[in-house]
């Protein structure tokens, strides 16, 4: 059976896929039709139900959650590893609502963090690729901006600085992981091939981890960042326990971030049940 599958050219997500797309482990008769776009362009696709399958951010997924559920393998969750709001200057916390901000995309989790915390005004708020956020700050685009995925790890050589750690907030707060992103599966197809993918993803994990080198030419020929050090770093900061298997403690965590977007009207109520 052929599968539409979707999922970022991060290198978290192609440590995770390179097993599976690239046949290093038995298939069991499934093939794949593969795209790799940025995580916010795949979370619009999940609008239309594009994919059969898709990495999406969990902000997002409360707006399809009738059309797809949350596979166990595959996530981004955990802790130390959530956005950075970043800035030329240093802005205090009550400044934060009333600046000009850069974000990754409305439907990230980065968004809909910034908008439980500081609820700014929407037409301060601005949308760009996420690898584009450092140079928007630095032109004066944005007086700041939030940074994932590998320029978490690049701002603080182009000048830029720290003003708030979003993770952080969350886990003090909660102190839960931090839901970033996941894979959903569409709702109607057949239960078994639901439980069928989430297995084949899982053996793409435990594969990447027992043999890590195996994937390293499929992650720099997608990679935004070529620095052998930072690709290192982001994997170990984004695929870790959770990306095999979400658990109770994982599914809690995504349970009551999507509850709270819901009672601060940042997103819709979701259907149940929302993890195969």
């Amino acid at each position: 059976m052929k599968l539409s599958l979707g999922f970022s050219p991060c290198p978290n997500d192609t440590y995770i896929f390179d097993a599976l797309v690239n046949k290093r482990i038995l298939l069991k008769g499934y093939e794949f039709d593969v795209e790799m776009e940025d995580v916010e362009n795949l979370n619009r696709h999940a609008f239309e139900e594009y994919l059969d399958i898709t990495k999406l951010s969990f902000h997002a997924y409360a707006h399809v959650s009738e059309k797809y559920q949350i596979l166990p393998s595959g996530a981004a969750l955990g802790f130390g590893n959530g956005p950075l709001l970043i800035s030329k200057r240093k802005i205090y916390p009550d400044e934060i609502k009333d600046i000009k901000i850069a974000i990754p995309g409305a439907y990230t989790t980065a968004g809909m963090l910034l908008n439980i915390f500081w609820q700014p005004d929407k037409k301060n708020i601005r949308e760009y690729l996420f690898s584009d956020i450092e140079e928007v700050i630095l032109s004066g685009e944005a007086d700041a901006g939030l940074v994932i995925h590998e320029t978490r790890f690049t701002y603080k050589k182009r000048g830029l600085l720290k003003i708030a750690d979003l993770g952080e907030m969350w886990e003090k707060e909660t102190k839960m992981p931090l839901p970033l992103g996941g894979i959903a599966i569409k709702r109607s197809l057949p239960e078994k091939i639901k439980k069928d993918i989430a297995l084949l993803i899982k053996e793409s994990v435990e594969f990447a981890n027992k043999f890590p080198d195996a994937s390293q030419q499929f992650i720099r020929n997608n990679a935004q960042e070529t620095s052998e050090e930072i690709t290192k770093q982001h994997i170990s900061l984004y695929v870790n326990e959770f990306s095999a298997n979400l658990s109770e403690k994982g599914e809690s965590a995504i349970n009551h971030f999507l509850k709270l977007g819901f009672e601060k009207n940042i997103c819709p109520k979701i259907t149940e049940p929302i993890f195969i």
